[in-house]
């Protein structure tokens, strides 16, 4: 069984959605929980709500994207509580939505920003502290089933997702040998405010191309999705569940296999072409290097 009682986790985007619901679950494992946002009034009302349910709660506002922000956030946390034992990167943003040559540049940089180096400054900041105390931890990437197969109109979504499940396979491997097991949370639709995230979009990041029909329609269609998505606490559970299992991918739609297994089956065909070719059969007698394992 999964001790986690008197342990601590750090949760980005912690205060709503996803985020607030994997802290409520966290905390009635008797986890101290630091929940990390952008959004300070939302912020406020999920710290009441945890202590109101008996949750040991630190709140604190914060810019995922900003590696001072981090800093900030992990010196506090520690004062609070002393030790850091689970990191939940789970900030995200859907960005600069449009089709190709229709270019939001600036909701590319905060969709960049956000999704991926938020992650990276989130695990730079804590990954050696938790290394450093010795104790069982854990770090969860939050990326999508967008990460494990392209969406159309959603280019820097879609890129920024799959960068997160690939640095999550390279920290796993990084880190098989410590104290730290890496996750990566890889959901379809989920009932969150995802498809508002503009709400929070800072003013460094300009809006500079008006949204076209092809994103007004993708922006319309998402909406739906998500609103008929699963309960947040049902994937808070199945995350719990998870990690007591020791498990690298965390699935919560398994209905969604058929997209990857069109995938990897295009990847496996794609490879026997290559070694069909004989251009390549020097190459096919190479062993493997840097890290991969053909066992």
């Amino acid at each position: 069984m999964l001790d986690l009682s008197g342990k601590t986790a750090v949760i980005s985007g912690g205060a709503d959605g996803i985020g607030f619901s994997l802290a409520k679950t966290l905390g009635e494992q008797g986890m101290n929980v630091v929940i990390a946002d952008i959004e300070g009034p939302q912020l406020d009302k999920a710290r009441e709500s945890l202590e109101a349910a008996g949750v040991a709660t630190l709140a604190i506002e914060m810019d995922v994207a900003l590696l001072e922000d981090w800093e900030r956030t992990a010196s506090e946390a520690m004062d609070r509580f002393g030790k850091v034992h689970m990191l939940i990167n789970n900030a995200g943003v859907s960005g600069g939505i449009g089709a190709i040559g229709t270019l939001d540049d600036p909701g590319w940089r905060w969709c960049i920003d956000t999704n991926l180096m938020g992650v990276v400054y989130g695990a730079h900041v804590l990954v050696p502290h938790m290394k450093d105390h010795g104790e069982d931890a854990w770090v969860i990437n939050v990326a999508s089933m967008a990460g494990m197969g392209g969406v159309p109109l959603a280019g820097g979504y879609t890129a920024t997702k799959a960068a997160v499940v690939a640095l999550t396979e390279a920290w796993a491997m990084e880190l098989n040998s410590s104290n730290i097991q890496v996750s990566v949370l890889a959901p379809a639709f989920v009932k969150t405010r995802i498809h508002l995230s503009h709400r929070n979009r800072p003013a460094r990041y300009p809006m500079t191309t008006a949204p076209g029909p092809d994103v007004m329609q993708i922006a319309k269609t998402t909406t739906q999705a998500v609103e008929n998505g699963i309960d947040a606490d049902l994937l808070s559970a199945r995350v719990l569940e998870a990690l007591e299992a020791g498990e690298l991918y965390i699935f919560t739609h398994p209905n969604y296999k058929p997209v990857t297994d069109h995938r990897s089956a295009a990847v496996a065909s794609a490879f026997d072409h290559a070694a069909d070719s004989p251009l390549l059969q020097d190459v096919l007698k190479q062993p493997l290097n840097f890290g991969f394992s053909d066992n």
